[in-house]
Parts: C-alpha cells; structure tokens; sequence
C-alpha cells in the first residue's frame, strides 16, 4: 500500500501572519543556521572529538588546526572523517589517471559534456564586462578614469561527492572561471566512488583541461585551499557547494580569501495558477528534495492544486528510486500552500527568497514583473529546474537559505578582480584642489589637504 506523504499544507487565507511566521520558520531551517547534519555526521563528531560538538565548533578546529599543522592536519582529519589513508604522494589526482578516467567515458557522455560546456562559455561569455576608460577635461587640464578588470591567478572549487557524482557542478563553476581568464583551477573532491574516485568526473576535468585535482573534502579541504599547505598552494577564491560543515568552513575562512556564497540544502518554490499540471508541479518539488535535505515549496492561489498535487507526489515517490529519501526532506522541509491571489503569492516567494523559483502559470512574464528575490527563475511549464541545473548556461550555484533577497548566482564576472585607475595632470590637480581641500579641512584631516597643496 502506497504510503500518504505528510506535507504541511497551509493556508494564508485564514491567518497570513501565521503562514508567514510557518514560512520564517522554515527558511531558517534552511540556512546554514538551521544545522542540518545527519544523524551519522553528529555520530562521527563525537567519535572524533569525544563530545558533541556544533558544527561550528567542529570547524573552528578543523580549520585552526590545518592552519598550524598544515598537511599533516588535513590527512589526519582525511583519514577519521572520509575513513581513508591518503599519503602527500596520493592526494592529487594523477595526470594518468585523468587521462584514464577521459579513455573509460563512454561517448555519449563526452558529447553531452562538450554541448554544455559550449552552452555554458556562450552565456558566459556573453555577460562579461570589460575594462572601461573615460577622458574629460577639468578646468585646462586633463583627467583619465579607468575601471579595470583583471581575472583572478587561482581559484579553488568544491565538488560533493558523499551521496552522488556531481559532474556538472565541475562545469557550472569551471567553465565561467576559464571565461573570466582564471589560469590556475583547483577541484577538490572527497576521496569517495562519487568523489575524486569517480570516472564521469575526472573524465570532465580532463576534457576542461584541469591538471590540479586533490582528494579533500569537508571543512579540512576548504581550509587547505585558504591558508595553503605543502603542495597544495592557497588559493584566491573558493566556490562551490558542499555539506553544512563544508559552508561553514567557507564563511569562516572568508577575508583570508573571497568565496561565492554560504550555501545551504537545495531549494525550490513553485508559484502556480490553474493553467499548472499537477505532475509536473510534483516532479519540480521532488527534484529539489532528492538532495536530501532540500525543500520543494509550492505557493498557489488555485485551491484544487493543494489536493492534486498531494496526490501526484504520494504516486511519484512510491516508483523513484530517491522516493525516500525525497519523501523525508518534503515532510521535513516542504509546503503546499495557498494564498488569496498571486498578490498574495508573489510576497510569500519573496519572504522565501528561494534558490530556484519555478513560475507555472499562464502567463510567467507578469508574474515575473511581481518578485523580485530569486537565485535563478524558471518560465513557464516547460522549464523544469533541470534545465538550469545542467544544460542552459548560467551557473547553477546559486543563494539559497533566503540570501537570494540579496546575494547572487555565480557567473564570470564573479572570477574578476575591478580596480578603478586615476590620472589627474597638473592643471586637474590645480581645478579640483579647493574642493578637495576643503572637504579635508572639514573632516579635520590636514594632510590630506597638504597633499594636494604641496604640488600647486
């Protein structure tokens, strides 16, 4: 017998400020606050340290302790935590075995690989920015603005590997940091048949031509990337997704290099009016909560929805071979809920601020024209998430856990570090120098002024 789902279903007609605080609740679940960790992950924090630890905790001494002890902190912690031993001499994966894995990979795979990096470098490629000049005279003189872009020298990128192989993160990531001119790419995946043992993904490495591939994961492997260990040199930048504990290391060695986001379980609201199939609003919230955890949301103002929809996920989850594991994040970390009207709707999806907001209705565009706060947005009903996640052309790592109510999706231009250059010639200097100076005279900073005046 088919096993119903128990989804919260909730309805803002009655109480709005209730459905609101439900939804708050529920947001912060998902943020990196939230403490999302396994029951076996909590299990393997008490066998490592002897007590149970936070996992903030467990990173701030993961992270200090790489930091003094280098390598040998990042095996050791490889060895209790991943549960394999690993030498400086194999933690880097091979040009061999690059080779190799690329030889084994079936055909059809490295086709579909070469059409999706093609897909991601044209979009890519299609909203960078480029240095800027501006000239204008000041006064008799002369004054030269210039915003300058330069890529970064070495980036560092996480790849999961604990409950799936994740090929495709390599190219989200990858590809729009060889756009933006990144020489020096490091991938760090942990040493698991998903991981840094897996075929699908050393064979995408090689064919992106990336030589410098490590067997790290978890908070030791961002912390051997930021401060630098022997052989493994730091690095500017880490992007990436990755567990609580991998987001945590990131916010916590960030401002000794830049990262992409703070990144929590995968999410998805689906806002949807009666021109919406059921079965596919279904598919939608289940392919964000086969992460395990992640959150599938459904926000309408249709009210048969609720009903059919509740029904096509109890009949989906019964033959997937996730369903589990997809049924436990929905009854954890999920909703069906209904609103007055798409007013209604639109507020609701931007309190979420989702990772991926998923627009099925008759017309997408005006519901478009209503939300503001999204990671990236999908039109229509023919535009599953799946599209974005492998194959469009902008990045699938994006905000989740609310913070796409300010932060953004990773893109080309995010590998590039802009510097403004300033050329004033005498007879500018001598222009603007009774402004400057007097704005120096006010903030009681004298030598500021002195500066200016010492060349006149």
């Amino acid at each position: 017998m088919t096993q119903p789902l128990r989804i919260p279903t909730i309805d803002c007609r009655q109480d709005s400020a209730e459905a609101e605080r439900l939804l708050t609740e529920l947001r912060h679940k998902l943020s990196p606050r939230g403490d999302i960790v396994s029951p076996a992950g909590r299990q393997r924090t008490i066998d490592l340290f002897g007590e149970p630890l936070s996992p903030q905790a467990v990173v701030e001494r993961i992270c200090g302790d790489v930091q003094k002890n280098g390598l040998t902190a990042v095996l050791h912690y490889t060895e209790k935590l991943d549960r394999k031993t690993l030498s400086p001499e194999t933690i880097r994966v091979s040009a061999e075995e690059l080779g190799a894995a690329h030889d084994r990979a079936s055909a059809d795979y490295l086709a579909t690989l070469r059409r999706i990096i093609r897909n991601i470098r044209n979009f890519q490629e299609s909203i960078l920015v480029n240095s800027v000049s501006n000239r204008f005279a000041l006064g008799t003189g002369e004054v030269q603005l210039r915003q300058r872009y330069l890529p970064l020298k070495r980036v560092g990128i996480c790849i999961p590997g604990g409950a799936a192989a994740y090929p495709s993160t390599l190219t989200m990531t990858a590809v729009p940091a060889q756009v933006a001119g990144v020489q020096d790419i490091v991938v760090v995946a942990p040493p698991t048949p998903f991981g840094s043992y897996n075929t699908d993904l050393l064979a995408a490495c090689h064919e992106l031509g990336i030589t410098e591939v490590y067997r790290l994961g978890g908070a030791q492997a961002v912390a051997a990337m930021a401060y630098g260990v022997e052989g493994l040199p730091r690095v500017d930048k880490i992007v990436g997704p990755g567990n609580l504990f991998v987001a945590l290391a990131k916010r916590h060695v960030y401002g000794e290099v830049d990262i992409d986001s703070i990144a929590g379980p995968s999410e998805v609201v689906v806002l949807a009016d009666e021109s919406a199939r059921p079965d596919f609003i279904a598919s939608d919230l289940i392919s964000q909560a086969e992460h395990s955890p992640g959150s599938g949301v459904l926000i309408t103002w249709h009210e048969p929805l609720i009903a059919q929809v509740q029904a096509a996920l109890t009949e989906q989850l019964s033959r997937l071979e996730r369903g589990d594991l997809a049924r436990d994040s929905l009854e954890q970390y999920g909703a069906l809920v209904l609103v007055r009207d798409a007013v209604e709707g639109a507020r609701l999806s931007d309190l979420l601020a989702p990772e991926h907001l998923h627009i099925s209705t008759s017309n997408p565009e005006d519901m478009l024209k209503r939300v503001q706060n999204a990671g990236a947005i999908f039109m229509g009903h023919y535009t599953p998430v799946a599209v974005g996640d492998y194959y469009a052309g902008p990045s699938h790592v994006l905000p989740t856990g609310g913070t796409a109510r300010f932060a953004n999706g990773l893109c080309a231009n995010d590998f590039l570090k802009r510097s403004s250059v300033i050329s004033y010639d005498a007879n500018a200097l001598q222009s603007a120098a009774a402004d400057i100076c007097l704005m120096a005279d006010k903030e009681g900073l004298t030598a500021h002024g002195a500066s200016v005046q010492i060349r006149l």
